[in-house]
């Protein structure tokens, strides 16, 4: 599976995600959208925007690790945000994101939505592409705004 990650140069090169991925691989995975649930699917961290945020990620990780996936192979999130205020909440999103991802920025976009269920602030789901000869994969930049993984 490679991704090649690309910041075209006419574009703004963002923080915390790329502009456009393109994926090479053999079996997709669809994840669907991740909440800030326990095990027995109870809210965590009612009203706590981070404690949820940190939740929904790590359930994000443990759904992906459940389809044989790793967090480098995906290479598309979407997030959903109740409310979304961007200064507030984007250094949030940003820790929890680096929190699973590391330094790898897969493809992203953030919707902000008037309701969830009651309580609920954020959503997170994923796609992935993975194959059975995953190549390694090396953080950083190569020559360019351009990075295979």
């Amino acid at each position: 599976m490679t991704l090649e990650c690309i910041n075209p140069d006419d574009l703004p090169t963002p923080e915390m995600y790329t502009q456009v991925v393109v994926a090479t691989g053999s079996k997709l995975v669809f994840v669907s959208g991740q909440q800030p649930e326990d095990t027995h699917g109870k809210l965590v961290g009612h009203g706590d925007f981070a404690a949820q945020a940190r939740l929904a990620f790590g359930n994000l990780g443990r759904a992906l690790a459940a389809a044989g996936a790793r967090p480098e192979q995906v290479c598309k999130i979407t997030i959903y945000v109740v409310d979304y205020k961007r200064d507030e909440h984007v250094p949030i999103i940003q820790e929890a994101q680096v929190a699973l991802f590391g330094d790898h920025k897969p493809a992203n976009v953030v919707v902000g939505i008037a309701t969830m269920s009651p309580g609920y602030l954020i959503e997170v789901d994923a796609i992935a592409v993975i194959d059975h000869t995953t190549e390694s994969y090396i953080p950083g930049r190569s020559s360019g705004r351009r990075r295979r993984r």
